[in-house]
């Protein structure tokens, strides 16, 4: 594995870390700074608002930086709102903290997928691209229940200076170990935003928001249904969500072999297996060790969903895919708002606490139904234009000594196409989460 991945799943642990943190944080800034927990939930709002607007704004305006600056100038954004976070003196400024530490996550998730596949030889690009999201699973097992502990301890704003020293951790690995990769000469905001309108990638985009929307419909209220459904105290809530965190990373490991060597299939399976999923759910929360299973499985396979989705529109945004790859996280957040609230009104209406997971079931059929109906039409009889993960690609690039200044010394860094597809060495990668 070459090491340029580790500094980008270092870096993804760092925003996997701020991104669910608040989750467990609410109770403590709520009493610091005198406001009600539901009204300290808008701080997870402002983040995914953040994530949302940044993606596209951010990767438009950084069409023509290179790739290796964009990625260091993203995390320094995504630092400096975690301090700003930290050193907030009211609830209104917190609030801004979070909308700025938002904004450079899907950009930098978009960005570092295309920087994943150059780092590595055909048939191996969703392998680099799982291994860069390993980041944002791992901190759901280690990272979320580290700070959420810190914060309890030592107060919510040490737990944000530590993911600020993170994020300079992160960025020292990227200026030391991520190659120079310049940005193609013909790249430009319209021809990314013309790949953004490809009719296979807005496909990929809703399969992403409905298919999600599945995962998120239960995880938003898995602390509560832990406690209420299951019948397991307060104490074991983090014992529960590290569960689901080790599913995620479960299910990232077996996504990228899968995608490189399938990638319609493993989107299919996966989407499938999320659906069984939530539906069985219901029926075993109340055996406990039964749940426990579930809770793990529904980490595993909703997350081996993204690895495929970010490949697909990554494939077939063809030379133009950084916009695509962000704006997948986009959708991914998207997801995460709609699930959370379609969930939150099957409580409401009386259907009990284990309903979302039912209506987790109809939002991941949805994004199937989605993603067939791209399948039907993407069919081409030909075998020399089957579409699969993998391509022609260019050598891997060797890591050079880094500095801030990002001067173009390689070829074009532009991706490559999907295997089979006629192309020249300059194609398009083939690449997630999203989430």
């Amino acid at each position: 594995m070459p090491l340029a991945l580790l500094a980008l799943a270092v870096s993804a642990f760092g925003i996997g870390t701020t991104e669910f943190v608040m989750m467990g944080l609410l109770p403590n800034v709520a009493d610091d700074l005198g406001t009600s927990v539901p009204t300290a939930g808008y701080l997870v709002s402002a983040y995914a608002i953040g994530v949302v607007l940044g993606a596209p704004l951010l990767t438009g305006l950084g069409s023509r930086v290179p790739r290796k600056r964009m990625l260091l100038l993203l995390m320094a954004l995504f630092t400096v709102g975690n301090l700003a976070s930290a050193l907030a003196p009211d609830f209104g400024w917190l609030i801004a903290g979070r909308f700025l530490a938002g904004l450079p996550h899907g950009a930098f998730f978009g960005v570092g997928a295309v920087v994943a596949t150059r780092l590595v030889s055909e048939g191996r690009q969703a392998r680099a691209v799982a291994t860069m999201f390993l980041g944002l699973t791992v901190a759901n097992i280690v990272g979320v229940p580290a700070a959420t502990l810190l914060g309890q301890h030592l107060g919510w704003r040490a737990t944000f200076l530590v993911v600020a020293a993170i994020g300079l951790a992160a960025m020292a690995a990227l200026a030391r170990l991520v190659p120079r990769i310049p940005v193609e000469a013909h790249q430009d905001v319209r021809r990314e935003l013309r790949a953004l309108g490809n009719r296979q990638v807005i496909l990929g985009l809703l399969t992403a928001v409905f298919g999600f929307a599945g995962v998120f419909a239960v995880y938003s209220y898995l602390s509560a249904m832990t406690t209420k459904a299951m019948g397991f105290g307060e104490s074991s809530v983090t014992l529960v969500l590290a569960l689901f965190g080790i599913g995620m990373t479960l299910g990232a490991l077996a996504a990228g072999p899968l995608t490189d060597r399938a990638l319609r299939p493993t989107l299919y399976g996966s989407l499938g297996a999320l659906a069984v999923v939530l539906v069985v759910f219901p029926f075993t929360v109340h055996v406990q060790w039964a749940a426990l299973v579930m809770v793990v499985l529904l980490g595993g396979v909703g997350f081996m969903t993204t690895t495929p989705l970010q490949m697909l529109v990554m494939n077939k945004a063809k030379d133009a895919p950084t916009l695509a790859s962000a704006s997948n996280h986009s959708a991914f957040n998207l997801a995460n708002a709609g699930g959370a609230w379609l969930g939150g009104v099957a409580i409401a209406a009386g259907w009990g606490w284990t309903s979302p997971a039912l209506v987790g079931a109809v939002l991941a059929v949805a994004g199937l139904a989605m993603a067939a109906t791209a399948g039907y039409l993407d069919r081409d009889p030909s075998p020399k234009s089957r579409v699969v993960a993998g391509g022609p690609h260019p050598a891997p690039l060797e890591p050079t000594p880094t500095s801030p200044s990002d001067t173009p010394s390689t070829p074009s860094d532009t991706p490559s196409t999907p295997s089979g597809t006629p192309s020249s060495r300059s194609g398009t990668p083939s690449s997630p989460s999203g989430v």
